[in-house]
């Protein structure tokens, strides 16, 4: 709304509303929240002052406020004083202006609803509110190395400390050897960041790589492919991997490989099978457990105390027959949540492969 300030001064902004304007006065004092402080402003500033500001709107947004204003209802002159003299104040209050991402979200709640506001900051922010180190940390290793081996090796070390540590090892492990031995010895002196040096790392960042990426970056369609697969009951995952073995070999094996079912659940590290547990519901963990093989069984059994696995498996018991439907639907779910977790960094998935073979 700091527009508003580029085509009306404070003394405009006082002004009650001309004749022409279609805001309405009188009626109950009353207190305006979020996009109705806006609805009613634009409407106070008339079509001059207004129109400016709807050009730099989009269409979700004018839809927004035209709905705020349909539904304003009657404003008095005390209400329109009190909504004027807080906008002035706002703007004029300090000598200059700090934008972040904080003063942009309160700024945003003034005039807009939180579900709204959440969806921008998202936006912002990142996937599920994640920084951008989250957000290095999904990016293709080699992708990310050829990015940074033509940063200088502090900088490396640094954005390689920041992200998770399997990530980083990938990134190293393709760097050149000589490039990659250097930032080993310089992230093992790593001191402290500077506030103000991350944040310009981050702002580099952002600016430099993560815009071009998020522009560039075309989707591996195998990914997509397993992804839509994860997401079919287990009749028809079986229907359409046979089908596409018989097709395409290659591209069955490649999707299954990236497909993460609810067997891969069972190599999830100790601790990441305890966070997971701590967010299931137990009757939907015992529903799916109840169609699991004795492997993952025994994964989520094993991190769990003696009466608590005991308890489970005397659920299970009781549920008698249960239909493969709701089985197949409650894995699904638990799949769901261990990707989320993991998408927050709260936990790590690595999908196996035949070089992650152990032997004796």
């Amino acid at each position: 709304m700091a527009l508003v300030s580029q085509s009306a001064s404070a003394e405009d902004l006082e002004k009650p509303a001309s004749a022409g304007s279609q805001l309405q006065v009188g009626g109950e004092q009353r207190l305006l929240k979020g996009d109705e402080k806006a609805a009613a402003l634009l409407l106070a500033l008339g079509p001059d002052y207004g129109k400016p500001i709807f050009d730099e709107l989009d269409e979700l947004e004018i839809r927004q406020l035209s709905r705020a204003m349909a539904r304003l209802g009657p404003i008095t002159q005390e209400m329109l004083d009190d909504l004027m003299i807080e906008f002035v104040t706002t703007i004029s209050s300090n000598g200059s202006l700090s934008g972040n991402t904080d003063s942009t979200e309160r700024l945003l709640l003034s005039f807009l609803p939180q579900d709204r506001v959440d969806a921008i900051m998202e936006e912002i922010r990142g996937p599920a509110g994640r920084n951008m180190w989250e957000k290095l940390s999904n990016v293709q290793a080699d992708v990310l190395a050829a990015y940074l081996k033509n940063e200088y090796p502090q900088t490396i070390a640094v954005v390689l400390s920041k992200i998770h540590t399997a990530h980083a090892s990938q990134v190293l492990a393709v760097l050149p050897e000589e490039l990659a031995m250097d930032v080993v010895q310089r992230m093992l002196g790593l001191d402290p960041v500077q506030k103000e040096i991350l944040e310009k790392i981050e702002m580099t960042l952002r600016t430099e790589f993560m815009s071009t990426l998020n522009h560039t970056k075309r989707r591996d369609s195998h990914e997509q492919m397993a992804e839509i697969f994860n997401a079919f009951d287990r009749q028809t995952e079986a229907r359409f991997i046979t089908n596409l073995e018989e097709v395409n070999r290659d591209d069955a094996e490649r999707i299954k490989q990236l497909m993460f079912t609810f067997e891969d659940l069972a190599r999830l590290d100790m601790a990441a099978i305890q966070t997971l547990l701590a967010r299931l519901d137990k009757r939907e963990l015992a529903l799916a457990l109840k169609g699991a093989n004795d492997s993952v069984k025994e994964s989520f059994f094993k991190n769990m105390s003696g009466r608590a696995a005991k308890l489970l498996q005397d659920d299970m018991n009781d549920m008698g027959p249960v239909r493969l439907k709701d089985v197949d639907e409650a894995q699904t779910r638990m799949v769901g949540i261990a990707k989320d977790l993991a998408a927050k960094g709260e936990i790590v998935i690595l999908k196996t492969n035949s070089d992650d073979q152990m032997v004796a």
